[in-house]
């Protein structure tokens, strides 16, 4: 059974940093993608960022890019998001999600849209004060 445990979340002001953690377990082998999305309220879940676990390769939406790094730690099965430069809006839910265990097979690219994440975290709130 897949189970992705966030932690890291918190309060800072604009400007500050945050590295929000995502425990991976269940997986017997890197053919899956681990995302991170956000949701604030009243609007939809997006994703900030996606990590390709076998290969390394990262992507990033563009509001994120240049200020957030999604990064993996194969030994402690480990994925992270250091967040930099926060803003006030990027006050929200973080989630780490979880593709099937074969998702990269035949595939280049890690998916975008929530509903190809079958497995999710209970979520960790980050609060960024003006």
């Amino acid at each position: 059974q897949v189970q992705l445990v966030e932690s890291g979340g918190g309060s800072v002001q604009a400007g500050g940093s945050l590295r929000l953690s995502c425990a991976v377990s269940g997986y017997l082998s890197r053919q899956h993608c681990v995302g991170w999305f956000r949701q604030a309220p009243g609007t939809e879940r997006e994703e900030v960022a996606s990590i390709d676990t076998y290969r390394g390769i990262s992507s990033y939406v563009d509001s994120v890019k240049g200020r957030f790094t999604i990064s993996q730690n194969d030994a402690k099965n480990m994925v992270y998001l250091q967040l930099n430069s926060l803003k006030p809006e990027d006050t929200a839910m973080y989630y780490c999600a979880g593709t099937t265990s074969v998702w990269l097979l035949g595939r280049s690219r890690c998916p975008a849209e929530m509903g190809d994440y079958p497995f999710w975290g209970q979520g960790t709130q980050v609060t960024v004060s003006s």
